[in-house]
């Protein structure tokens, strides 16, 4: 005989209003980097490259967990995963506020990435505790509180940083993220766990892309002093080498591999995984050079403005990314995928292009960084939506994890290149790069965004492969 379940406890209005104050502390805290590094870099003595790292090692972490914890929370209960991954953010959160040196910082930032896995699984607990029009709406709710807080974020870190000191912006989203938490683990019903997974969880698949993200890393961070540390060089190519061909090995023969190589043999996929990698390199390369060119005080060219002015700036970038997510799902509901990614493409090649000759206008930095965001937020969740509707059921988490490894592959690699060319284009005995540095970052950029054109037309326009 099977016993029935009990049904699961509705979840109150208080829970989900602390849920949604979670996400604003979690959204603040994740985008206090931004517009501070500049600042950072200075305080901490920081290379470009060193400033890159920073800028993206958060999202690395966060792509590395999400995969599991759904499977975490299947296995354990949501709540109790996700509260305990919160309180590893709030561990993070602290030591980035206490870091007196780079190395303690990017551990802080490394433990805070697990903020990236918490929040969908706030949206599985959320699911199993309201009917289907409910957990929608908080759903949406919640997912909005969290950009609005990278709003907060984006606004207060400057002013925190510069009234007090870099340990405050830090500290003060941390504070609020353990209250909130203390707050929804009383208020938040517990679910159950469920049937543990026979096939269990791919560890060494994760241990190995983790070491490939590092070793891609520290490759590009040393390679504008490739030629006169050659050996290290070439040793860490061959590492990386090795790392990718194990990790292609163990994916292969796992029964529940973290990403389903095989799956690339689908043109829908390798065509999706391509051009969500070139999106997000060129994206990359925006968040980290705008902040930088915005801070610099060269001859003819950047702005000198101090992280209160930055955070303004990038302000509308932030917007623009929020109304990209319902712009893109809309998008490939009424015109197809290929429609929302060729826009997407197009605007963030012109956008890039533009800015590798016109930069010396506020104005031109604020609508250019504008129209990044909103072409990486109009790809990816074309892009993901897309293969959620074409795949087979039982192959969707499969196949989005395929854009998702992409798509932080495709960061850190925009990302180190341009703290790479910064760091290469800076003359010794100087700390300013020189401005051909920000020139060639954007046009590498762009033109790999009009190479990416190639991919998208021969795309079919949403219908199932």
């Amino acid at each position: 005989m099977t016993t029935a379940l009990a049904p699961p406890v509705r979840m109150r209005k208080a829970a989900v209003a602390a849920l949604g104050l979670l996400a604003i502390s979690t959204g603040a805290l994740e985008s206090v980097v931004a517009p501070t590094l500049p600042l950072l870099q200075r305080e901490l003595d920081m290379s470009p490259a060193e400033g890159a790292l920073l800028n993206i090692v958060l999202a690395i972490t966060g792509t590395l967990v999400t995969p599991f914890a759904g499977k975490l929370g299947d296995r354990y209960g949501g709540k109790r995963v996700l509260i305990r991954l919160m309180a590893v953010v709030s561990v993070g959160g602290l030591v980035s506020a206490s870091a007196p040196s780079l190395p303690v910082l990017l551990l802080g930032q490394i433990l805070q990435g697990a903020m990236v896995g918490a929040l969908p699984l706030s949206f599985i607990v959320v699911r199993k505790h309201l009917p289907a029009g409910d957990s929608k709406a908080a759903i949406g709710l919640v997912s909005g509180m969290f950009v609005g807080g990278s709003m907060v974020g984006l606004l207060s870190a400057g002013p925190v940083a510069e009234a007090f000191s870099r340990h405050w912006m830090f500290a003060v989203p941390t504070f609020a993220v353990i209250g909130f938490t203390l707050l929804v683990n009383r208020l938040m019903p517990s679910d159950p766990p469920g049937r543990s997974d026979d096939a269990g969880i791919d560890w060494p698949g994760l241990l190995l892309l983790s070491g490939i993200l590092v070793t891609l890393m520290l490759v590009f961070a040393l390679a504008p002093e490739a030629g006169s540390q050659p050996l290290v060089f070439v040793a860490l190519l061959v590492v990386l080498a090795a790392l990718v061909a194990g990790w292609t090995a163990v994916e292969r023969r796992a029964s529940a591999p973290m990403v389903d190589l095989r799956m690339l043999t689908r043109p829908l996929i390798w065509k999706s995984c391509v051009v969500t990698f070139v999106i997000c390199l060129g994206t990359a390369m925006g968040v980290y050079l705008v902040p930088q060119l915005l801070d610099m005080s060269g001859d003819g060219y950047g702005f000198g403005f101090d992280a209160t002015e930055i955070g303004l700036v990038l302000l509308p970038g932030a917007v623009a990314a929020m109304l990209a997510g319902p712009l893109g799902g809309i998008g490939e509901r009424r015109f197809g995928s290929r429609a929302v990614v060729t826009t997407a493409a197009v605007l963030m090649a012109a956008a890039l292009l533009t800015l590798s000759v016109a930069h010396s206008e506020v104005w031109q930095i604020t609508v250019g960084k504008a129209l990044i965001a909103l072409a990486s937020g109009l790809c990816v969740t074309a892009m993901v939506t897309s293969i959620a509707s074409s795949v087979d059921e039982g192959d969707t988490g499969i196949a989005t994890s395929l854009v998702l490894v992409t798509r932080v592959l495709g960061s850190a690699v925009g990302g180190m290149l341009g703290g790479a060319l910064l760091t290469a284009k800076t003359s010794s005995g100087s700390e300013i790069p020189a401005e051909s540095a920000f020139t060639t970052g954007f046009l590498i950029a762009g033109a790999v965004a009009v190479l990416s054109l190639l991919v998208v037309r021969t795309m079919s326009k949403g219908t199932k492969e």
